[in-house]
C-alpha cells in the first residue's frame, strides 16, 4: 500500500490502451485472417505486400499517438483514473506516464511481428519475447533499489521512475526479438503498396470495429481502476497485482490457444468463401468447411479446460501461496498475499469463460465476422459494471470491512459478466458451425481432479505452517503434489488430453 505501488499500476495500464487498440488482439481480428488466408493459397508476393502496408500504417498511427499522449499526460489520468488520484499520487502517475508511453507504441510493433510469426506457425519466439519486456523492469527495479532507504518516499519514486524507464527498454527488446524472424519469414519488408488490394481493403474495413472492441473493453479495465482508486490506497495496486497473475493462464491457455488456432481457422475458413473477399465482411461456409471448423473449435475447447481448470482452482483455493510467491519480499506482507487472494477468488469464477469467449471470438474473426464479438463485448461490460458497483461499493459497507475489499467484488463481477458473453457467443456461433459441444462429464471430471489435487496440496501446506520456508519454495513444494495429482487422476479417469501430454512428455 503506497503512493508510488498505485501510481506505477495506473501508469502501466493507461499508455496500455495504445497497445490494446492497436496491437496484438485488433491485429488477430483484421490482419491474421487475411494474411493466413493469402498464405494458405500460395500468395506469398501479396502477403508480403499486405504485411508491409499494415506496418506502415501501424507506425504511422502509433508515431502521432504516442505524441499526443505524452502531450495529453495530466488529462489521461484525470480522464482514466478519475477523482482517486490527487496530489502527490497524480504529480508521479503523470511523469510515469510520459515515460512509458513510447515503449508501448514499440509493443505495437512488437504485435505485428506476432502476427507474421503465428501465421507462420511459430509461435514459441513470439511469446516469449515479454520475457525479456519483464526482465527489463525487474533489471531496472535492481538498479534502482540498490542503496535506496525503502522506508523513504522519495526513494520508493524514484525507483518507480526506473521501473517505467526499464518498461521503455523492454519493450524495445521485445520487437528485437522478433522483428529479425519475422522479416525473415516475409522475405523483407517492400515499398510497393501504393495501389489499393481487395485484401487491404478487408484488412482496413475490419480494423475499425476491431478497435471499437478493443477500446470497448478498455473501457472496462478503465471504469475498475476508477472505481478501485476511490476504494483506498493500495486498491489499484492489488487490482493490478492480481490481474498480473490473473492473466498468466489467460495468456498460456486462452490466448495462446486461440492464436494457434486462428490461422488454421482462417485457412479452413478460406476454403469454403464464395465471394470475392471485398463482397462483404463475412465468409458463408460451405458443408466441409463447417466440419473442420467445428471439429478444430471443440478439440481446442477441451485444451483449453484441460488447462484452466485446475487454474481456476488453484486461484480459489491456494491464491494466497501464489501471491506469496510472486510478491511476498520487502514490504509485501501475509496480509496483502491474502488481500490478492480474494481478488483472485473472484477472478477464477470466470476464469474458464473468459479463456473460451477468445477461441470464440477468434472463430469469428477467421470467418472476417468483428462485429459479433464487439457487440458482445458491449453486453459483457454493461453487465460488469451493473454488478460491480454494488459489489465494490455498497457490499463491504454492509459486511463491515475495509472498503479496499471491494475489488474483489470487481473480478466477481467480471467473472459473471464473462459467463454471460460466453452464453452469447457460443449460442451466435452454434448457428453458424452448428452445436458446439463440451461435454458436461468431462467438465466434472476436470474439476473433480482438481480439487484432489489441491486436497493434497492443502495437506502439505499444512505440514509447512510451522516451517520458515521461502515463499517461493514453499509454492513448489505445494503446487508441485497439486500439478502431478491432477494429472495422474485425470490420466486415470481417461481424460484424453491428460494421455496426449504425457505421451509428449515421453517422446521428448
Amino acid at each position: 500500500e503506497s503512493i508510488p505501488a498505485d501510481a506505477f499500476a495506473a501508469a502501466l495500464r493507461i499508455p496500455n490502451f495504445l497497445q490494446n487498440l492497436f496491437g496484438e488482439g485488433v491485429l488477430s481480428a483484421s490482419f491474421i485472417p487475411v494474411y493466413a488466408r493469402l498464405l494458405g493459397r500460395g500468395d506469398e508476393r501479396e502477403a508480403r505486400r499486405l504485411a508491409s502496408a499494415i506496418f506502415g500504417l501501424l507506425a504511422l498511427a502509433t508515431a502521432l499517438l504516442v505524441l499526443l499522449g505524452v502531450l495529453a499526460a495530466p488529462l489521461l489520468v484525470d480522464l482514466l483514473v478519475g477523482g482517486g488520484f490527487t496530489g502527490e499520487r497524480r504529480d508521479l502517475t503523470i511523469r510515469l506516464v510520459r515515460v512509458i508511453f513510447p515503449g508501448t507504441g514499440v509493443l505495437v510493433l512488437s504485435a505485428w511481428c506476432l502476427g507474421i510469426l503465428n501465421s507462420h506457425g511459430r509461435f514459441f519466439l513470439s511469446y516469449a519475447a515479454p520475457v525479456a519486456w519483464n526482465l527489463a523492469i525487474i533489471g531496472a527495479l535492481l538498479l534502482g533499489a540498490r542503496g535506496a532507504d525503502l522506508a523513504d518516499a522519495r526513494a520508493l519514486a524514484d525507483i518507480a521512475v526506473w521501473a517505467a524507464w526499464g518498461s521503455v527498454v523492454g519493450s524495445v527488446l521485445q520487437l528485437l526479438v522478433q522483428l529479425p524472424t519475422a522479416l525473415r519469414l516475409l522475405g523483407g519488408l517492400t515499398t510497393r503498396v501504393r495501389e489499393a488490394s481487395a485484401h487491404r481493403r478487408t484488412v482496413l474495413r475490419n480494423f475499425v470495429p476491431a478497435v471499437m472492441g478493443r477500446g470497448v473493453a478498455q473501457v472496462s479495465a478503465y471504469v475498475d481502476i476508477i472505481i478501485a482508486g476511490n476504494l483506498g490506497l493500495g486498491a489499484v495496486a492489488g487490482l493490478t497485482y492480481a490481474q498480473a497473475i490473473y492473466l498468466l493462464p489467460v495468456s498460456l491457455f486462452g490466448m495462446a490457444i486461440s492464436a494457434a488456432e486462428l490461422p488454421a481457422m482462417s485457412r479452413d475458413a478460406g476454403a469454403g468463401d464464395l465471394r470475392d473477399p471485398a463482397a462483404g465482411t463475412s465468409i458463408v461456409p460451405n458443408d466441409a468447411v463447417v466440419l473442420a471448423l467445428r471439429t478444430r473449435i471443440e478439440a481446442a475447447l477441451r485444451r483449453v479446460a484441460f488447462f484452466v481448470v485446475p487454474s481456476a482452482a488453484a486461484f480459489l483455493l491456494l491464491g494466497d501461496l501464489l501471491a506469496s510467491a510472486v510478491y511476498e519480499t520487502g514490504a509485501f506482507t501475509r496480509g496483502d498475499a491474502l488481500y490478492i487472494w480474494a481478488i483472485l477468488a473472484g477472478s477464477a469464477v470466470g476464469l474458464l469463460a473468459a479463456t473460451s469467449g477468445r477461441l470464440f471470438s477468434s472463430a469469428f474473426y477467421a470467418l472476417h465476422d468483428v462485429k459479433t464479438p464487439l457487440r458482445f463485448a458491449v453486453v459483457r461490460i454493461a453487465t460488469a459494471v451493473a454488478i460491480g458497483l454494488p459489489l465494490a461499493l455498497i457490499v463491504p459497507r454492509a459486511l463491515g470491512v475495509d472498503l479496499r475489499w471491494g475489488v474483489a467484488g470487481l473480478t466477481l463481477a467480471g467473472g459473471l459478466a464473462a459467463w454471460v458473453e460466453l452464453y452469447l457467443l457460443r449460442t451466435r456461433l452454434g448457428q453458424v458451425v452448428g452445436p458446439l459441444r463440451l461435454p458436461t462429464s468431462l467438465i466434472l471430471r476436470l474439476w473433480a481432479c482438481a480439487l484432489a489435487g489441491a486436497g493434497a496440496a492443502w495437506g502439505v501446506k499444512l505440514g509447512l505452517v510451522d516451517l520458515t520456508t521461502h515463499p517461493i519454495l514453499r509454492a513448489v513444494l505445494v503446487l508441485l503434489p497439486f500439478g502431478l495429482v491432477y494429472l495422474g487422476a485425470t490420466h486415470a479417469l481417461r481424460v484424453p488430453e491428460a494421455s496426449q501430454l504425457l505421451a509428449r512428455v515421453r517422446r521428448r
